[in-house]
């Protein structure tokens, strides 16, 4: 209980100290350049675009949008989103699947109803219904948009509780080198650099990640599972980013990427399983007048999966999804500051799995969309949009609208409300899938699943006044026909497995708050408390039964509290200092007590709270080099038990990196 008693009582505490030791507070009209990312997002000056698909400066968008900058994640040492998220978001965790695949509960949405996007571009493939995010490292990231609540209206299907949206780097020095290392426990390494030249009308940057960690053995305690975790998977995995722009003038750019991915697990010595992913594009940009823009991209992702079979030296692939996508977005800005955005999408989505009932199939995917975005006076401002969306596999189509609206009454306060209609189309997988998932029940697709679809409302107020920021929000969905697999059954009394079927399930409702109080001193302290509360109204089968759930529920609670502190001695030496500290409550899940013998019926499993901490120091050295030290989980938390929802952690880690930058 002294754990989570320690970021309550340490907050208010550290407020008052620094109050003490730092007597001015940091003006709303200070230059904030270098100052503490924190604090620059407490000014909102920042230009997003993922909420509108325009540019809009994050005080003024009455889409609730939430910016984690590149400070964020250099002071975080983040190697991957997972990592990043857990810090900076609460209401976020991170699971697993029974192969130790990373499964995403966003505010009780799960991988498949939060859209993650790299510089606006979807991606292919999918782990246990989730992207691979060890895809998404963190290597020449920008910043990182997360709009929460429903944005179908604008993004189609996936985007029901929310947008992720991953923005990279852009040369922008004649030229420019960065590489770091770090190590850590268990032999975990990292390695990155990239190079970045730029021109009068060309820019390029290319960047190379390299990361490993071996398996390690755990040991549980007594527990109520029958699958328990005994040992604890690494992996290696390497990626290389190229991207070339060509800016003729400054009303015109085109912007060709391509990229590689590749993981490898070793799950069985024999046969480790190996993910690859080939990427590439090209954007345009073009300001047609002042008050008329057009973008326009095309984007191409492939997605693999493969078994090695290292005595014959065999890569036998069993999954492969291909995406080819066209994008076209127009927009005008009228005199007075209203904008009207037209756009039309078009996706060919092509799906290889030895899983599938016939082995493969394709669909075409189609859209066009909507919005207004209209000032109706200096304190208040709507935006509107609807959206058509086209699948050819079973012919589905669906209409989305969203409108939101900013008031602000006082200099300072914004008044956000928001409602959006959520949509998720079935996948292709969902709909076909059939196949023997390790001796336990045959996976059963389904041609008769019907769309998601959901209701989504959120309000959030937001106070700033001086270098104090305070923010409220609450939000209420409610999803119908949920995409989940029913309860197994035996179709015969000789069937020797059960089949486990998609199903579309009853209401599923969730609901939840948050509260954040985030404050920044001329001392170069700054401070942030989070907490997130999220209940869950989970479905139940045809019987009224509450069912087996794969994933675990949301926890209600979930407190972050961050502490940093960023000071230049001199010229020639810095220092950054960042304590991060998670605090999660208990939850419980329906579960088999045998999921080889599912005739023992279930039991209700219990998981227990818990609480990370993680401190860092970033020292800087002739603004050239950096040296980076972390203790990860400094309070030294093992989990009773190895499962699904526990950390991965068999202890403290200690880890230490170096980089280099020159330009």
């Amino acid at each position: 209980m002294k754990h989570f008693l320690l970021p309550i009582l340490l907050f208010p505490s550290l407020l008052a100290s620094a109050q003490q030791t730092a007597a001015t507070v940091v003006d709303d009209t200070h230059d904030t350049t270098d100052a503490d990312s924190i604090y620059h997002n407490l000014l909102l000056d920042e230009v997003v675009i993922t909420g509108t698909r325009t540019p809009k400066f994050l005080k003024d968008t009455p889409v609730q949008t939430r910016l984690i900058t590149s400070k964020d994640i250099e002071r975080l040492d983040a190697t991957n989103v997972q990592d990043l998220l857990q810090q900076e978001l609460p209401g976020v965790e991170f699971s697993y699947a029974m192969n130790q695949q990373t499964h995403l509960n966003f505010s009780g949405f799960g991988g498949q109803g939060i859209l993650f996007l790299v510089d606006g571009e979807r991606l292919a493939g999918e782990t246990m219904d989730d992207v691979d995010f060890s895809r998404l490292n963190m290597d020449n990231v920008e910043r990182i948009e997360i709009v929460r609540g429903a944005s179908s209206a604008l993004y189609g299907s996936n985007a029901a509780g929310g947008v992720v949206n991953i923005i990279t780097k852009k040369a922008r020095k004649k030229w420019s080198i960065n590489a770091d290392a770090r190590y850590g426990k268990h032999n975990e390494q990292r390695y990155r650099a990239s190079v970045g030249l730029g021109g009068k009308y060309f820019s390029n940057t290319l960047s190379a990640n390299y990361n490993r960690r071996d398996n390690y053995d755990v040991h549980s305690a007594a527990n109520p599972v029958t699958r328990v975790i005994s040992t604890i998977y690494g992996d290696k995995t390497a990626s290389a980013k190229e991207q070339l722009s060509w800016t003729p003038s400054s009303a015109f750019s085109l912007t060709g990427r391509a990229g590689y991915f590749f993981r490898e697990t070793v799950r069985s010595a024999d046969m480790p399983e190996r993910y690859r992913d080939f990427s590439g594009g090209l954007r345009m940009k073009w300001d047609i007048s002042s008050a008329d823009a057009l973008h326009a991209s095309y984007a191409f992702d492939q997605y693999d999966k493969s078994e090695y079979q290292r005595i014959r030296r065999l890569d036998i692939r069993s999954y492969s999804n291909v995406q080819n996508s066209f994008r076209m977005l127009y927009s005008h800005n009228f005199d007075r500051g209203d904008v009207l955005t037209l756009g039309a999408d078009y996706m060919h989505d092509y799906l290889l799995n030895t899983k599938l009932a016939d082995g493969k199939h394709e669909q075409d995917c189609a859209d066009i969309f909507a919005q207004y975005d209209c000032i109706i006076s200096d304190k208040l401002e709507a935006i509107a949009a609807v959206r058509y969306d086209y699948f050819s596999d079973a012919s589905t189509s669906r209409l989305t609208p969203k409108i939101n609206f900013c008031y602000k009454p006082v200099n300072g306060l914004a008044l956000r409300l928001g409602y959006g209609m959520g949509f998720r189309a079935p996948s292709l997988k969902e709909r076909y899938y059939d196949f023997d998932m390790v001796g336990i029940w045959i996976i059963e697709g389904n041609k008769q699943l019907k769309p998601e679809t959901s209701h989504n409302l959120t309000i959030s107020a937001e106070y700033s006044k001086g270098g104090y920021t305070f923010t409220a929000s609450t939000f209420y969905n409610n999803v119908n026909n949920k995409i989940a697999t029913a309860a197994p059954y035996f179709k015969s009394a000789d069937d020797r497995l059960p089949y486990l079927p998609y199903t579309n399930l009853d209401n599923y409702t969730v609901c939840g708050g948050e509260f954040g109080a985030q404050a920044r001193w001329a001392c170069g302290l700054s401070a942030r408390l989070t907490y997130a509360f999220t209940h869950e109204e989970l479905p139940r089968d045809k019987d009224g039964h509450k069912i087996n759930n794969q994933y675990i529920p949301a926890r209600q609670h979930n407190l972050n509290v961050r502490l940093d502190y960023d000071h230049d001695f001199s010229k020639n030496y810095g220092l950054s200092a960042n304590l991060n500290g998670r605090v999660l409550s208990g939850t419980s899940n329906v579960e088999y007590r045998n999921y080889y013998d599912i005739s023992q019926g279930t039991t209700n499993v219990y998981y227990p709270a818990y609480t990370v901490w993680r401190l860092s120091l970033v020292q800087r050295f002739v603004r050239r080099f950096k040296l980076t030290t972390t203790l990860d989980n400094i309070l030294n938390y093992r989990p009773k038990y190895y499962y699904l929802n526990c950390p991965l952690t068999d202890g403290v880690n200690f880890q230490i990196g170096i980089a280099v930058s020159l330009d």
